[in-house]
C-alpha cells in the first residue's frame, strides 16, 4: 500500500491535500481539520491525543485514499 500520508504531517496541510480525510477523523470524532491547533499538530498528535492509535487511523486514511485514487483513476478511462 502507498503511503500518502504519515503520522508526522500536519494535520491542516494534510486535509487541504486530501479531503478525504475529514470524513475518516469525524467517523472517529474527531474535528481536528477544523480545529484552530490543526495547523500546529501532527496528524499522530492530533489523533493521539484523544485517546485513539494513531496507526491505525493513518492506516485506514491511507487505504481510503488510495481506493478514491483507484476510483478516480477508472472513471477517467
Amino acid at each position: 500500500m502507498k503511503e500518502y500520508v504519515n503520522a508526522e504531517m500536519n494535520i491542516m496541510e494534510a486535509v487541504e491535500e486530501y479531503p478525504i480525510i475529514m470524513e475518516v477523523l469525524m467517523r472517529y470524532g474527531l474535528g481536528c481539520g477544523g480545529c484552530i491547533i490543526s495547523s500546529a499538530e501532527t496528524l499522530y498528535e492530533g489523533i493521539a491525543i484523544h485517546g485513539l492509535d494513531p496507526d491505525i487511523i493513518i492506516e485506514e486514511i491511507n487505504m481510503i485514499i488510495e481506493m478514491e485514487e483507484e476510483e478516480n483513476k477508472n472513471e477517467s478511462n
